[in-house]
């Protein structure tokens, strides 16, 4: 393993070799970008053949694209991938010709809208050909041919998914998950994978660990489906909890978790618990339409409590999908805050679980294991001490199965942070087990 280090300026040089990598859902370029984040976190594959059936789809050919430019009536490279590999539509077909101006409209995008935006433009499922430049230099286009050229290839291959787990101590376990297939996109791809791997880190370091700990990266719903095809059955009986990362770097301070379909699983209630406990983040409804790898897992088959995050894609950002979306857009602190801020959440994620009292008949003797005064007699500086012993027997009372930590916390009207103390010595005497 590389040296990891959670500097600005590591991620920042780690950011610089990734961004160029001309990525799909697909390919060598998806390969690479795995082999790079597994320098630094121990990643292992799984490969779905080309032609693979999963559920409604079908796992497509490779795409290998060497070359593409198109060359104006001057010899003018008007667009070229090796530029900004965005300047040609992803998946591609290969195509040498000349064609007039007028033909060419068809196979050009562009905004008018954000007139000195290069869109990005993929066409999976579909064979078609062409380039994308800003609407400026669309319409600075001089009559007479051009020359479109795009040297590209469909390969039987495989689609890619990579993870890694850091396992805990209990059966449960938490997804945390990203994609990678977007090329040379700032915030909109390489955001959300280098937050999952700070994460990585970041819960690696921790002393304990109740949940096990899934890192999963994959292209953009293709890939969740393949993964959803290997652990749906697994995720049904073992997820506590899922989020889905993207987008998040950008202007906005604080982050967005849009809620699962059903709203009940056991981060969602974390998260509208912590609301109230002094946590800055903001909550919005699922919904089908628009997101990302969350509607798979919430598809009505699987309804799994798997939630997403971002700090910009759920408000919306203005160079979402173009070339506006940069490095200096995105920013690199952003992504340190947003560490930051998701670890706050994962370390309160590890005190929200559902224990069963194993002393159930009356209160255990909690004096004879010293988490109760032998003394009848009590000071002022003594408050933490009546504080941690009142959730103890909060804990005590209403652990028996059908309440998790977060509802007791919100009975007492605490943080369920503020009951950790009370449930590691309530587990260390063996008096709470998970359920």
């Amino acid at each position: 393993m590389a040296f990891y280090e959670e500097t600005e300026s590591f991620y920042s040089d780690l950011f610089d070799e990734l961004f160029p990598i001309l990525r799909s859902i697909t390919g060598p370029g998806l390969r690479q970008s795995y082999d790079i984040l597994s320098r630094y976190m121990p990643l292992t594959y799984d490969s779905f053949p080309s032609g693979t059936k999963v559920f409604d789809w079908t796992v497509p050919q490779e795409w290998h694209c060497q070359e593409a430019y198109l060359l104006d009536p001057d010899g003018v490279k008007v667009a070229d991938m090796a530029r900004l590999n965005i300047e040609v539509v992803n998946y591609s077909e290969a195509v040498d010709m000349e064609l007039s101006l007028e033909d060419l409209q068809a196979h050009i995008y562009s905004l008018p809208e954000k007139p000195d935006a290069i869109p990005y433009v993929t066409s999976y499922y579909k064979k078609r050909w062409g380039f994308c430049m800003s609407e400026k230099a669309r319409q600075a286009l001089k009559p007479g041919k051009y020359r479109a050229v795009i040297k590209s290839q469909f390969v039987d291959g495989q689609l890619d998914i990579a993870q890694t787990i850091l396992p805990g101590s209990g059966e449960k376990e938490v997804l945390i998950s990203s994609y990678l297939c977007h090329p040379s996109l700032a915030n909109n791809e390489l955001s959300g994978p280098l937050v999952l791997l700070g994460l990585y880190h970041r819960i690696k370091n921790w002393p304990r660990r109740r949940y096990s700990y899934r890192f999963i990266l994959n292209p953009e719903t293709i890939g969740s489906l393949c993964v959803l095809s290997k652990l749906g059955t697994h995720f049904k009986d073992n997820l506590a909890a899922g989020l889905v990362i993207n987008c998040m770097g950008g202007d906005p301070a604080e982050l967005v978790f849009k809620h699962s379909r059903n709203d009940n699983g056991l981060l969602d209630k974390l998260l509208y618990h912590l609301n109230k406990n002094n946590y800055k983040h903001d909550n919005i409804a699922f919904s089908p339409l628009g997101g990302s790898d969350e509607r798979q897992y919430n598809s009505p088959g699987f309804q799994l409590p798997v939630c997403c995050v971002s700090r910009s894609f759920h408000v919306g950002y203005y160079e979402y999908h173009t070339s506006l979306d940069t490095k200096e857009y995105m920013g690199i602190r952003p992504l340190i805050d947003s560490i930051d801020k998701l670890e706050k959440i994962f370390l309160a994620l590890e005190q929200s679980a559902t224990f069963v009292n194993t002393h159930p008949y009356g209160e255990p003797n909690l004096g004879n294991r010293g988490l109760y005064p032998t003394l009848s007699f009590y000071r002022e500086e003594q408050t933490k001490q009546l504080e941690q012993l009142n959730h103890i027997l909060m804990l005590l009372n209403y652990s028996d199965g059908s309440k998790d930590t977060v509802e007791i916390a919100d009975l007492y009207g605490c943080s369920v942070v503020d009951m950790q103390w009370a449930i590691e010595a309530l587990e260390s005497h063996q008096l709470l087990v998970m359920k």
